[in-house]
């Protein structure tokens, strides 16, 4: 059991059928609730990350760190955590700013070459219009073998559109002004100004680029709330795009 907040969480084995259940349950109370669903998901991540590499003693930087959640979960399993937020209101959604967080872009990162071991995102990619730019400055920051975890939710996917979803399916300019008509307000996940469509084929490109240019070996490539079995999907090139829901691909760096 790990405290996260304000909220005792449970993470569970990945190969789990529970922890799949476990997550979508947790992911359906965003709204209503997020702060089991924000813990349930740092918890989990960072019981993730620990697959791939040690924590301990480790520097872990956060892009897109948001209030503080991820980085109860990073500290209480030993890293040392800094979280990288361009968002006021999400800095402060928890009444209060978390610790070692900074404003800044995940496109111009305010950080020196090589200087963090793990460098970590969370649902950034689809919300800036570069995903290349930011994968390649997380590349940038990371040091020699250190790790580059990304995870996005595809454009196709259910939740692609985000609040406006499934209307998405239509158009993301179409779903948004959908969702202005109905609520008289634009959704928070505008699409062309704050989502953006970022496909798993898109990310992959971006990967074997890498990959054959000699900066990054992959770790692992996977859809992040599926059990173990389910790691297949992202071998199939359309069926990925919806299946995956969330995509996951994580690096290690290899040349300076």
């Amino acid at each position: 059991m790990v405290e996260s907040g304000d909220v005792a969480v449970q993470p569970y084995p990945r190969g789990s059928l529970r922890r799949t259940v476990e997550l979508f349950r947790a992911f359906l109370a965003e709204q209503s609730d997020p702060d089991r669903f924000y813990s349930t998901l740092a918890v989990d991540s960072v019981a993730e990350v620990q697959r791939w590499t040690h924590l301990g003693g480790a520097t872990v930087v956060d892009i897109g760190g948001g209030p503080g959640y991820f980085a109860d979960a990073f500290a209480a399993a030993g890293a040392s955590y800094a979280g990288v937020e361009p968002d006021v209101g999400e800095l402060t959604a928890r009444g209060h700013i978390g610790v070692n967080a900074v404003r800044g872009s995940g496109l111009a990162l305010p950080l020196a070459d090589a200087s963090v071991t793990i460098a970590y995102s969370s649902n950034v990619l689809e919300h800036v219009p570069d995903p290349e730019l930011m994968a390649r400055e997380m590349l940038r920051i990371t040091r020699p073998g250190g790790l580059v975890v990304l995870s996005w939710t595809p454009w196709l996917s259910p939740w692609g559109g985000h609040e406006t979803a499934p209307w998405h399916y239509l158009g993301g300019r179409r779903a948004a002004d959908r969702y202005a008509a109905k609520l008289g307000r634009r959704p928070k996940n505008d699409f062309g100004r704050s989502l953006f469509a970022c496909s798993v084929g898109r990310m992959m490109r971006w990967l074997r680029a890498a990959e054959a240019a000699g900066e990054v070996s992959v770790v692992e490539v996977l859809p992040r709330y599926h059990p173990t079995w389910a790691k297949w999907v992202m071998r199939v090139p359309l069926l990925r795009e919806v299946a995956s829901w969330n995509a996951v691909i994580v690096v290690r760096r290899v040349s300076p």
